[in-house]
């Protein structure tokens, strides 16, 4: 069950990467899996910028058993790859070779509160927490309420905004390892930094706890009001985006930087710098990943040689290029 480079479809004009399809030899070592498996699965619609390739096999769990049992008995020379919603990623143009595992709202993204706490799927959304947390009147977790990812991405970015972030409100979180066993991790366990988090990027998150404040209704409401009112104003959110691009370097902000190096608007191919917020990349209409994914390291050269000050990716970029 060995990988091979992808390849390409060509017809009416389009070249599109496909892979060996390694689906029926997964099936086959693995009669009890009740998850859905699919070859060569196009990820562009399930990314927010809409580019990328293929997955070589796109896997969706029934619940963490099945998640446990695949990677279990999963040959070790397959890679193992995770995406969420796709808010804060960039697929390259020839897909990701091996495995490539989704989790889906039905047996990870679940959502409950209890006196100060929350509880939540890795695959709910952080929109979602700061909703359950909101009708149980529970305070401190406003700030998922600006975050258009998942549970899951927070734990291994340690995602923040509007002046919290994931290691603020964290009790616990569980994952899946490699070889399948079951993991917990506590606040400490989880090594948290900025935009970052110190766990083994093999272990697949698939739930955590958090902790608020219980507040008054009508000031959580607010809290999430201005939230969501800062998101509406001075972020592209209707545009096809992925999120801030760069991470703020110490004593800095990416996006003043980025409009100091005169990058307001710049365009490679069909992506194009954000007019209204310097450090969101936009897909125009016809971008590939290629074209996205440029653009950002022009960005980068250009603020490096007007400041001196090196940008670092935010986004996550994953696959091969076609």
């Amino acid at each position: 069950m060995g990988l091979r480079a992808a390849g390409r479809i060509e017809g009416a004009g389009v070249s599109v990467a496909t892979f060996p399809d390694i689906t029926p030899d997964l099936k086959a070592a693995m009669p009890d899996l009740r998850g859905r498996l699919l070859a060569n699965q196009s990820l562009a619609e399930l990314t927010w910028f809409r580019v990328g390739g293929p997955a070589q096999v796109l896997f969706t769990p029934a619940d963490e058993d099945d998640l446990a049992y695949l990677l279990s008995r999963l040959p070790s020379e397959l890679a193992v790859t995770v995406v969420g919603v796709g808010s804060n990623l960039i697929v390259r143009d020839g897909g990701i070779p091996g495995v490539v595992i989704r989790l889906g709202p039905r047996g990870f993204g679940e959502t409950s509160a209890e006196g100060d706490t929350v509880s939540a799927g890795a695959a709910a959304l952080d929109k979602r927490v700061a909703e359950t947390a909101a009708a149980a009147n529970i305070g401190g977790l406003e700030f998922y309420f600006g975050i258009p990812g998942t549970v899951g991405g927070a734990l291994r970015m340690n995602a923040g905004a509007n002046g919290a972030e994931t290691r603020d409100v964290l009790i616990e979180a569980s994952g899946i390892g490699r070889d399948g066993t079951k993991h917990t991790f506590g606040n400490a366990d989880m090594k948290f930094v900025y935009r970052n988090s110190g766990v083994d990027p093999s272990i697949i998150f698939t739930s955590a706890r958090f902790r608020g404040t219980i507040a008054a209704p009508e000031a959580i409401r607010a809290r999430m009001n201005e939230v969501q009112t800062h998101r509406e104003t001075a972020q592209p959110i209707r545009e096809k985006t992925g999120g801030s691009t760069f991470q703020n370097p110490p004593g800095h902000s990416a996006w003043k930087l980025i409009d100091a190096a005169g990058c307001r608007g710049l365009r490679v191919g069909g992506a194009q710098v954000s007019e209204m917020h310097c450090n969101f990349l936009i897909n125009t209409g016809a971008a590939t990943g290629h074209d996205i994914e440029t653009l950002g390291d022009t960005v980068r050269a250009r603020v490096k040689q007007n400041s001196g000050i090196e940008l670092h990716w935010e986004i996550k970029r994953i696959g091969i290029p076609l």
